[in-house]
């Protein structure tokens, strides 16, 4: 009798280029699902081991759905980027914050308070903050779009300088003023 054909999942790795301070997108599919969105560089052994197998890895294209939302993403239409599925693999209440940031809008944001409020868990503030730095597909699951509940820019996995410019980008935050060429500008005005 023949041994049975054991197949392996195929892991795309990508990248495509972003205005800085975004730099670029590190994008990882398996089998045409999101499996991860970031700004740094992957860790193809650190995704592989996620599937329990050791699957074949390949540096692709992204899958075009994948690419197109990205790019109108960056042209103001935040609308594919949010519809786009992923293969969110977490814990219960990992799961349940992600389904939380992915409820909001463009162009807001939301405390940790209110997000461990939204999923029924108020006093779960710092297991939130921890659920959302967990976050595997950042924009798709926009855990920028996250802030203390005095407004402050918080922690963020990808860095502040990238959160405050995809705020800025969805409208949820004004630009800064530019600073005139030589100064150094000042936090009081």
């Amino acid at each position: 009798m023949p041994s049975p054909i054991v197949s392996f999942p195929t892991l795309i790795l990508s990248r495509l280029s972003a205005p800085a301070p975004l730099d670029s997108f590190e994008i990882a599919t398996v089998e045409g699902r999101l499996v991860r969105l970031d700004f740094g560089a992957l860790n193809a052994p650190a995704l592989a081991a996620r599937f329990g197998s050791k699957p074949d890895v390949r540096h692709e294209p992204p899958p075009a759905p994948v690419a197109e939302a990205l790019a109108a993403w960056l042209e103001g239409d935040f609308a594919p980027a949010q519809a786009l599925e992923a293969d969110m693999r977490g814990t219960p209440f990992q799961l349940r914050v992600w389904a939380a940031l992915r409820e909001i809008p463009p162009g807001e944001t939301r405390s940790y308070l209110q997000i461990a409020e939204r999923i029924g868990a108020p006093k779960s503030v710092r297991a939130v903050g921890a659920a959302n730095g967990r976050n595997p597909v950042s924009l798709v699951v926009p855990c920028h779009r996250v802030i203390g509940a005095d407004g402050s820019m918080t922690g963020y996995g990808g860095g502040l300088p990238r959160k405050i410019w995809m705020l800025e980008h969805e409208g949820a935050l004004k630009p800064a003023p530019q600073s005139a060429p030589g100064s150094q500008g000042s936090l009081f005005g």
